[in-house]
């Protein structure tokens, strides 16, 4: 509201005086009320800004706290689920593996040794690192699974991912290089011949391979002559002969195991070996066997 410069103007009068007097409280309150009621008007609306400001985000907008994880899916439970239980079974698997591994090294007194056997030599080694990695990436896969941790499946996924393609690349090395693996498996053989009495491991291994394939030596039985205990110039009983395992029939009455049934076959002819030893060798037969069971092994 205005007021007429006349109205407050200051009368000459008495009259005008006094009536100017009674004006004037009356001037003040009409000038003061716009300031006071914008200024109130002002003060509440920044008050209640500040108020609004002051307020945690939570109670201005509870959902952003509260918000529940997202509700999988039922085929998302059972993928998790199926998850879970293939990983906890391969993990159960891996410590199997590490646990042989670990008794067979103990029982051989390798850990209490100042070094280990290199790794090509001691099998019991295969089984230790087979058995961790295994063990390592199912415990991630199934912590991962179940509690749906981003980092522990990344690592799942691309530590599987990382062991599919050494597959396959020692997949194409192999039919790349088949050759060259004959010779270095006719040359791991070789080794294994000559400290047949040294590792138990090596000795199992290759009486396993003799008894299953119905071999004996590399090419053929003569190959033992390279071992110095089976070497006919050797002193003692096993001179001139192969192990049991070469046997055609290694069981006396069929019940007890014969040790001795294979003792100087060396000395015999062909003909007369081949009575009581397999005479064909393992590298054949090896050879035969992995490209019969070729596609179980891809």
């Amino acid at each position: 509201m205005a007021l007429s410069r006349a109205q407050l103007s200051w009368p000459h009068g008495a009259a005008g005086s006094g009536e100017s007097t009674r004006l004037l409280p009356q001037a003040s309150r009409l000038v003061e009320l716009p300031y006071s009621s914008s200024s109130s008007s002002d003060d509440d609306d920044g008050g209640s800004l500040a108020g609004d400001m002051d307020l945690p985000a939570a109670e201005q907008d509870p959902g952003v706290w509260c918000s529940g994880p997202p509700k999988l899916s039922t085929f998302s439970q059972c993928v998790r689920y199926l998850a879970f239980l293939w990983n906890l079974l391969f993990l159960l698997l891996g410590l199997l593996t590490l646990a042989v591994g670990v008794w067979g090294l103990l029982a051989k007194g390798s850990l209490g040794g100042e070094r280990l056997a290199p790794l090509g030599s001691d099998p019991m080694l295969l089984f230790v690192l087979a058995g961790l990695g295994t063990s390592t990436v199912s415990l991630a896969g199934c912590l991962g699974a179940l509690r749906s941790s981003r980092c522990l499946l990344r690592f799942f996924v691309g530590a599987v991912l990382a062991f599919g393609g050494l597959e396959v690349l020692g997949g194409l090395l192999l039919l790349a290089a088949r050759h060259r693996l004959r010779d270095a498996l006719r040359d791991a053989l070789l080794l294994c011949l000559l400290r047949y009495q040294e590792e138990p491991d090596l000795r199992f291994l290759v009486d396993e391979v003799q008894r299953s394939l119905r071999c004996c030596g590399l090419g053929s039985y003569r190959d033992w002559e390279t071992n110095p205990y089976f070497n006919c110039s050797a002193p003692g009983a096993q001179a001139c002969s192969v192990p049991a395992s070469c046997c055609l029939d290694p069981w006396q009455n069929g019940t007890v195991a014969n040790a001795q049934c294979a003792f100087g076959a060396l000395r015999l002819g062909d003909v007369a070996a081949g009575t009581v030893v397999h005479l064909g060798g393992c590298v054949a037969q090896l050879g035969a066997w992995l490209r019969s069971q070729a596609g179980g092994i891809a």
